[in-house]
C-alpha cells in the first residue's frame, strides 16, 4: 500500500499488492489470513519530490514502490502488510526535519527512510533522535559513519563516499594520472569527496593541485573552468542537481578533445543519456558507478528481475520512455533499504513503535548481507558499530556512447577503521 500525501506527482493511493514490474510483482489478492496479525506497518519515505534532488526522487519512489510490491506479495513483514507514506522534503534540510515530525506525530509511522542529499540528512537526523524513531537514509555522505549523527540513524542500503573513494583511488592513480584537479558541489557530500580523495591520492603518491567548489544550485559553470591549472592530468568531477547536463556540455565546450583525462562520479550524469548531442567529448572517459546503468554481460542472476520490476531496459532507461534515464547508480538504495527494514523487523519480531529500540539493536547485530533480489547491486557488509554498509564499486568507460564496466573493486578495498561505536550511545 502506498499513500502519497500533499503531493501532486503521484496518485492518491495504490493497493497493498500492486507492484511495478510485469510478472515479478503482479499478484492477486492474498488470502485474508495472511494479514491476520494486525494493521499495516507504516513507513514514512522522505522524498526529494521537488528541489535540486527531484530527478533522484522520481526514481527513488519507483524503486521503493517496486520493492514494496515484492515484499507485500511475499506476505509483508511479520505477516502484516506494509504501507509507504511519501512526503516531499523539497531537498531542503529544514523541510526534512518537519517531514520527520509529520511522519511520527501525524501519520503514526513506525519508522522513516529515504532521502539522498547529505544536507537534508544532516538537518533531519537530530529530529529523528528527539522522536526516537529509526531513520534509515539512502545517502552517500560519510556523516553516518563519522559519528556526526546518532544511534537512531543508519545507512544499510548504500556505501559512503569515503569507502567509494578508498576503493577507486589506486586505480585512478595507476591508470589516469597523479596531478588532479577536483570540481565538486559546495556542501557536505562534495566536501567528503574533497577531503577523502585528496588524502587517498596522497597515499598513492599523487596530488590534488586544485579544488574548485561550486554551489549546488549553480546553473552555468563557464566561469569555473579557467581556474583549472594547465598542468592538470586528471579532472575529477562530481556534480549534482538539475544543471548537470549544462555542466558537462560546458566542460566539453571549454576543453573540446584537448583537455585532461576525465574521471567523473556518475552523479554528474545521473538521469542523463550519455549519447546526448554535445557529450561526444566524454568518449573514452571514466566514471564511478555503484550499480552499472548499462547491464553488463556478466550481470548477476537477479539483475534482469530487478530491471523488470522497475520497468527499466538494459540501457538503464524507462521501458515506457527511452528518454527517461534512471538514476541507476543510486536508486537501488531505496529498494535495498526496504529489504533491510524487513530483515531487521523480522529479526526482532517487531510489533509496533514500542519495539523501535529493539529494531535498532537487531540492525546493529547484522553483518553479512548476501547478494540476492533483496540486494541487486551486490552483497553488503553492515557495520553495526558505525551503522554503515560496505560493498563493491565499479569504474566504467564511455565506449561508443555507452558506459562499459572496466573495473570492479572488492568489498575489502573500501573498508576503513571505525570512527564511532554507536552501540555505546544511550537511546
Amino acid at each position: 500500500m502506498t499513500t502519497h500525501l500533499d503531493l501532486e506527482f503521484a496518485p492518491s493511493r495504490r493497493s497493498v499488492l500492486k507492484g511495478m514490474g510485469a510478472g515479478l510483482l503482479a499478484s492477486a489478492a492474498l488470502p485474508a489470513t495472511v494479514w491476520a496479525q494486525g494493521a499495516p506497518i507504516k513507513l514514512g519515505f522522505q522524498l526529494h519530490a521537488t528541489g535540486i534532488g527531484a530527478s533522484y526522487g522520481r526514481w527513488y519512489q519507483r524503486a521503493a514502490d517496486a520493492a514494496l510490491g515484492l515484499i507485500n506479495a511475499g506476505g509483508g513483514i511479520n505477516g502484516r502488510p506494509v504501507e509507504l507514506i511519501y512526503e516531499d522534503d523539497a531537498t531542503d534540510p529544514a523541510r526534512g526535519a518537519e517531514v520527520l515530525d509529520k511522519f511520527v506525530n501525524q501519520h503514526s509511522c513506525d519508522m522513516v527512510l529515504g532521502t539522498l542529499f547529505s544536507h537534508v540528512v544532516i538537518g533531519s537526523a537530530p529530529r529523528a533522535a528527539e522522536l526516537k524513531v529509526p531513520y534509515l537514509v539512502c545517502s552517500e555522505g560519510y556523516h553516518v559513519a563519522s559519528g556526526m549523527l546518532n544511534r537512531w540513524t543508519m545507512q544499510p542500503g548504500i556505501t559512503d563516499v569515503r569507502s567509494q573513494i578508498a576503493s577507486m583511488a589506486p586505480w585512478v592513480a595507476a591508470n589516469l594520472g597523479k596531478k588532479i584537479t577536483m570540481i565538486f558541489p559546495d556542501f557536505a557530500f562534495g566536501h567528503d569527496h574533497r577531503d577523502f580523495f585528496t588524502a587517498a591520492m596522497a597515499a598513492q603518491g599523487g596530488e590534488v593541485i586544485a579544488q574548485i567548489a561550486v554551489p549546488p544550485t549553480e546553473t552555468s559553470f563557464t566561469r569555473y573552468f579557467p581556474q583549472i591549472p594547465a598542468e592538470t592530468e586528471v579532472l575529477y568531477h562530481v556534480m549534482v542537481g538539475p544543471a548537470v547536463l549544462t555542466f558537462v556540455k560546458e566542460m566539453g565546450e571549454f576543453y573540446g578533445t584537448t583537455g585532461p583525462k576525465l574521471f567523473g562520479f556518475i552523479d554528474s550524469l545521473e538521469a542523463v543519456d550519455i549519447a546526448t548531442p554535445g557529450l561526444e567529448f566524454l568518449e573514452g572517459s571514466h566514471f564511478w558507478e555503484a550499480h552499472n546503468r548499462v547491464k553488463p554481460a556478466d550481470a548477476g542472476e537477479h539483475e534482469a528481475a530487478y530491471r523488470a520490476a522497475l520497468g527499466v531496459d538494459d540501457n538503464g532507461a524507462s521501458l515506457a520512455d527511452p528518454a527517461d534515464v534512471a538514476t541507476y547508480s543510486h536508486m537501488f538504495s531505496a529498494w535495498e533499504t526496504l529489504f533491510a527494514i524487513k530483515a531487521g523487523m523480522e529479526a526482532c519480531n517487531y510489533q509496533g513503535p514500542a519495539d523501535r529500540q529493539k529494531f535498532v539493536e537487531a540492525m546493529e547485530a547484522m553483518s553479512d548481507m548476501p547478494y540476492g533480489i533483496e540486494r541487486p547491486q551486490g552483497a553488503k557488509r553492515f557495520n553495526g558499530k558505525t551503522h554503515q554498509a560496505f560493498g563493491t564499486q565499479n569504474i566504467s568507460q564511455v565506449q561508443a556512447g555507452k558506459l562499459v564496466r572496466v573495473h570492479q573493486t572488492t568489498m575489502e578495498d573500501g573498508l576503513y577503521d571505525d570512527a564511532v561505536d554507536y552501540t555505546t550511545q544511550a537511546f
